[in-house]
């Protein structure tokens, strides 16, 4: 039975969960109720996998009574309970018990799921310093001389080296690890992840001391990153004995260094969290990153892998998980601040070292009050600052053509002069009627035609005035044109938004320049002035200003011909960063922008429209956005001039990081995207 397009084991996605139960000391029965509560709550909610702390079912915290008979074989008892009633559960369930084989106590995870243990994994490094005496109590997997044991009728693998993966869902493989793994130098998650493990499960106990919570997150952020992998975490929480130390009950699920979910600390009841894993991500990640098939090939990793057949939850289950809307912007405002202080100064500093680098001084620049320009205006103008270099030094010229609006040309002029460049004003009507009358067109005999040619002509005139003023000033063009347009193809060959001497905007996308400039006038980068006209360029509509309006046609919007920037920014985000199909795109898309999982709006548009797209209007623009980037840009692409990287995000260089023939065929994207993404 195929899933559902709402469904986000149809995309890639797993569920995950860690639970906090609550504990009684040496009390297994109590702790398997409460641990199967916490199961069936992660199970009502589709997860696929729920992670429980370490020694859960006896508590961490007995010291010298792990060495009773009497609590092993209770835990024992308490296990089979488990494992029974885990024949109704979706989850695979790890959880952790002491456990006694061949003479020896060791300290083990235990993965089961419907009524069969799939694998234990004993710990392999006890800590004994400080507070810690496992040695005492425990043996340390690494000591053990079989490779698999006999528990509750089953024959089960035994190991750190065993992981699990489920034969029918691409990309679910599991490994299990116990808390002092991950700490130490080389963890056991480690080489798992390099034979193929995704999902990287840490059972531990871990008692809260002052700042520990901290290390906590950083160690499994880590541990994320360096593997390309999910880290899920889990600390005991209530109950445990507090004779000599205290418990937080710290849940955490990474994704690759990125932070999906995390509990409240110090509860004082039991909980679950939840985050979904983007395991194609994993894999597009990993398949990219040449050092981690590098690592493979030095080490060689010998681990045994366990197959099962996992049952996918049916129905519909939208994303529990945060998606942001503006992708190559963060939502948090510290972080956002952060990354547009960054970027500002990557585009200055690529700037002043093409300046220095030719031994130049002046810089020439089209400003048409529109945001690109504005832009690159105003990192021109920090340049030269940083430079030590007059502003004058930066020729403005704004080129009103036919459709040219007073407000935008105000703006430009008002721009250019706050920011006390030299700036100066050149009709270009007359030259483009010229070039009109030579090329035979109608308009230069006073018909109102307004095709690609008269649009381009104005294009190409603004352009062949800059380089000859460059020329004749000794200076270099500065483009302007931002990483949108240039996905899009919404730009003319060989004019201002595409070709220049040097483009700064190159691998800005519209989205992160609209808050660029938010960023310039709330830190105060120029004087009250500069920052009001800065915020009223922000508030004017999208447009190339190239036909001329009347009563019956309104101002040229860009937007209603490649669609929102919003949109087509997250569709680039996710295709060319990470290589996903459309269909999941779609699933993303609509995540973010309508569904109410989705992810927050930036504070920078607390007071602004907040636009909100059904599946048929993300549909709509992902299937332009295919056809334009996929089938008619690439072309366009592969000649542009120089220009700085500046976020993670990508640019689409052919120097860099995209390359691709100009002249694919759009079809396999548009197929599946049309194919596999309903309308509602």
């Amino acid at each position: 039975m195929p899933l559902p397009f709402h469904s986000i084991y149809k995309h890639g996605f797993i569920r995950a969960a860690v639970a906090i139960p609550a504990v009684r000391v040496a009390d297994p029965k109590f702790n398997a109720a409460q641990t199967l509560e916490l199961a069936r709550r992660a199970s009502e909610n589709g997860a696929a996998v729920t992670l429980f702390p370490e020694l859960g079912i006896s508590a961490y915290s007995n010291d010298d009574l792990f060495h009773q008979d009497a609590l092993l074989d209770a835990t024992r008892a308490a296990l089979a309970e488990i494992v029974a009633a885990s024949r109704d559960l979706i989850s695979i369930l790890l959880v952790g018990a002491p456990l006694r084989f061949e003479g020896a106590l060791y300290n083990c995870g235990i993965a089961v799921y419907r009524g069969q243990i799939l694998a234990i994994t004993p710990k392999t490094y006890l800590p004994n310093y400080r507070e810690f005496y496992e040695k005492r109590q425990f043996t340390s997997g690494r000591a053990a001389t079989f490779n698999s044991v006999e528990i509750l009728g089953q024959t089960v693998p035994f190991g750190s080296d065993v992981t699990m993966r489920a034969q029918n869902l691409e990309n679910f493989v599991l490994h299990m690890e116990i808390c002092e793994d991950v700490w130490t130098p080389i963890p056991p998650s480690s080489f798992a992840a390099l034979s193929g493990a995704t999902v990287l499960a840490n059972l531990s106990a871990s008692n809260i001391t002052i700042g520990k919570a901290d290390y906590r997150k950083n160690l499994c952020a880590s541990q994320s990153g360096k593997c390309v992998a999910a880290y899920l975490y889990s600390a005991a929480g209530p109950g445990e004995s507090t004779t000599d130390l205290a418990w937080d009950g710290h849940a955490l699920i990474y994704e690759n260094n990125e932070l999906l979910a995390e509990s409240e600390r110090f509860s004082a009841q039991p909980h679950v969290i939840f985050a979904d894993i983007d395991l194609e991500r994993l894999a597009q990640e990993r398949m990219r990153f040449t050092s981690f098939h590098d690592t493979i090939s030095h080490f060689k990793p010998q681990m045994r892998r366990v197959e099962f057949e996992f049952e996918i939850p049916q129905g519909e289950m939208p994303l529990r998980r945060n998606v942001e809307r503006f992708p190559y912007v963060p939502n948090d405002p510290r972080v956002r601040d952060e990354r547009c202080y960054e970027a500002y100064n990557i585009q200055v500093h690529g700037l002043m070292k093409r300046l220095h680098s030719i031994k130049g001084e002046k810089i020439v620049i089209g400003v048409s009050g529109g945001l690109d320009s504005t832009h690159a205006l105003i990192v021109a103008a920090k340049t030269m600052d940083r430079l030590g270099l007059p502003r004058q030094n930066i020729l403005g010229f704004t080129m009103p053509g036919f459709a040219t609006s007073e407000g935008t040309k105000s703006n430009a002029h008002a721009l250019m002069n706050a920011l006390g460049i030299t700036a100066a004003e050149i009709d270009i009507k007359p030259s483009c009627l010229q070039m009109l009358r030579d090329l035979g067109h109608p308009f230069s005999e006073g018909e109102p035609v307004y095709d690609i040619t008269f649009e381009n002509v104005q294009a190409g005139e603004r352009t062949s005035h800059l380089f000859r003023l460059a020329n004749f000033h000794n200076g270099i063009v500065l483009g302007t044109g931002d990483l949108s347009e240039l996905a899009l193809g919404w730009c003319t060959y060989g004019v201002g938004d595409h070709m220049s001497h040097y483009n700064v905007n190159a691998s800005v996308p519209k989205t992160l320049i609209q808050f660029l400039i938010r960023w310039v006038i709330s830190t105060q980068q120029f004087d009250e002035q500069t920052d009001a006209i800065l915020q009223s360029i922000l508030d004017t509509e999208i447009s190339p200003e190239l036909v001329p309006g009347n009563d019956e046609a309104a101002i040229q919007s860009t937007e209603s011909k490649v669609g929102p920037y919003e949109l087509q920014d997250f569709n680039l985000y996710y295709i060319s960063r990470y290589g996903f199909r459309p269909s999941k795109v779609a699933f993303l898309s609509y995540s973010a922008w309508f569904n109410k999982s989705g992810g927050s709006w930036p504070g920078d548009l607390s007071e602004t429209k907040r636009n909100q797209y059904d599946l048929a209007t993300v549909k709509k623009w992902l299937d332009v956005f295919c056809f334009r980037f996929f089938g008619i840009s690439q072309f366009k692409r592969s000649c542009v001039p120089n220009g700085p990287k500046v976020g993670s995000g990508g640019s689409l260089s052919p120097r860099g990081d995209w390359r691709a023939p100009s002249d694919a065929e759009p079809t396999v994207w548009l197929d599946e995207l049309r194919a596999n993404v309903p309308e509602k």
